[in-house]
């Protein structure tokens, strides 16, 4: 007969509107701080609702320019506060504008899911 151990480990995840809210508060603050930023969303599992134990929040950063090689843009933001592990990607505008050519299926994600949480006024 199956017996359930009291020593035994339970995982647990945060839900969609813990991220939610957690990703915009992180949006909300960081935005007005640094004028190059133009929007903060997600897509991925927390956007389509398909999030499980252990999914990353897949954080898309749109500033107006950068100079700082695509690899190496994430390094510069501190996600840190945020609830679950985060896949970074910091695109410029223009980057955003040529998605569709040079990868098409970020950009067929990002039109389809994005959550937008913040937009520059």
């Amino acid at each position: 007969m199956p017996t359930r151990s009291l020593h035994s480990s339970v995982l647990r995840w945060p839900d969609a509107a813990t991220v939610h809210r957690a990703i915009a508060l992180w949006a909300a603050e960081i935005g007005p701080q640094r004028r190059e930023v133009r929007r903060v969303g997600y897509v991925g599992s927390y956007a389509r609702g398909d999030w499980g134990v252990g999914s990353d929040l897949d954080v898309i950063i749109v500033v107006d320019a950068c100079s700082t090689p695509f690899v190496d843009r994430p390094l510069m933001w501190n996600t840190l506060t945020l609830p679950v592990p985060v896949e970074l990607r910091v695109y410029t505008e223009a980057e955003v504008t040529h998605l569709a050519t040079v990868s098409p299926g970020v950009a067929r994600s990002l039109e389809r899911e994005a959550v937008w949480v913040y937009e520059r006024p």
